[in-house]
């Protein structure tokens, strides 16, 4: 399964770890449709209006690996969702997921297009 990653699960950040034995593809970014906010010590991914191109890295991760990271993420508390992301080319497939954050970011700091 791809998965796109732009906070803390890239390389050099905290949570990095969590991919250990998926294969990195390479550094990618999405099509202008999300916006990144800081929640914390952590950004969130969320479409938006005013979108920007986002950018990350595209990971080979296997099921294993994906249940991990939702549990780290917060998928069954309902912080985060994954779901499919829309990249720019090279990678313009239909079957690469982020994770999406599900809380409000109202009141959010920007954070910009890369973490």
């Amino acid at each position: 399964m791809l998965i796109f990653v732009y906070g803390t699960l890239k390389r050099g950040h905290r949570l990095h770890g969590h991919l250990a034995g998926s294969s990195f593809i390479g550094d990618g970014v999405t099509q202008p449709l999300y916006r990144l906010f800081r929640i914390g010590w952590f950004p969130g991914l969320v479409e938006h209006d005013a979108g920007l191109c986002v950018h990350g890295e595209l990971w080979d991760a296997t099921k294993a690996t994906l249940d991990v990271l939702d549990e780290v993420e917060g998928v069954s508390e309902g912080l985060f969702e994954r779901r499919p992301v829309q990249l720019a080319a090279p990678f313009d497939r239909a079957d690469i997921e982020s994770y999406f954050f599900s809380g409000d970011v109202t009141d959010a700091e920007d954070g910009g297009d890369c973490w």
